[in-house]
């Protein structure tokens, strides 16, 4: 049977960055895969 909800978004991995490899902190609705720093390296 699953827990709470908030408990399953709770104890989910932190998103890495595709890039760089270093954790970063998901945004509401997004399905980026890269950290701020690298989308800028990205786009410049």
């Amino acid at each position: 049977m699953l827990g709470k909800p908030m408990e399953f978004f709770r104890n989910m991995p932190a998103k890495i960055c595709s890039e760089c490899g270093k954790e970063f902190e998901e945004m509401h609705e997004s399905y980026m895969n890269e950290c701020e720093h690298c989308l800028r390296n990205i786009i410049e």
